[in-house]
């Protein structure tokens, strides 16, 4: 157990990766496009990473349980409809796909790494303590669930 296990939101934690991305690509090298042609490019994957995040809200709300990603010990459900059956964890895959379009915006590569960033982040201090209360609470079932429907993808 470690002291940033759930303590941290998950959208503090973009906004945070985001912010460090936006400050590195000033000193990063850059593919020189115009600012319309890196819209056309990360608008689609801004609108993909949105929706992939509220479709997983919407299958929380049709569940009657909680989103609150810092207390995953009152979940009241064990979500495994609509996104859910692709993806464990479609809110924080939506959270790093919004994070590859602020890549492409930047126009510097090197701030992809900010994405990977997030994914250890996530994966180790939000992921890893929700799985271990979820199976607390739902046993066998989230057990089963976790070994049908990848984690990210």
């Amino acid at each position: 157990m470690s002291a940033l296990d759930n303590r941290v939101p998950p959208l503090l934690v973009v906004c945070l990766i985001a912010l460090l991305m936006g400050l590195a690509a000033s000193g990063l090298p850059r593919i020189e496009l115009a600012w319309t042609a890196r819209l056309i490019f990360a608008l689609p994957v801004l609108t993909l990473g949105l929706g992939v995040c509220i479709a997983g809200v919407l299958s929380f709300h049709r569940a009657r349980t909680t989103v609150n990603p810092l207390q995953p010990q009152q979940a009241s459900a064990l979500v495994e409809a609509g996104i859910y059956r692709h993806s464990r964890n479609p809110m924080y895959l939506g959270f790093a796909i919004i994070l590859t379009a602020w890549a492409l915006v930047l126009a510097s590569p090197l701030t992809l790494l900010g994405v990977i960033a997030f994914v250890l982040y996530m994966n180790r201090f939000q992921i890893e303590p929700e799985e271990s209360a979820l199976e607390a609470l739902f046993g066998e079932s989230f057990a089963r669930y976790r070994a049908q429907v990848r984690r990210w993808l």
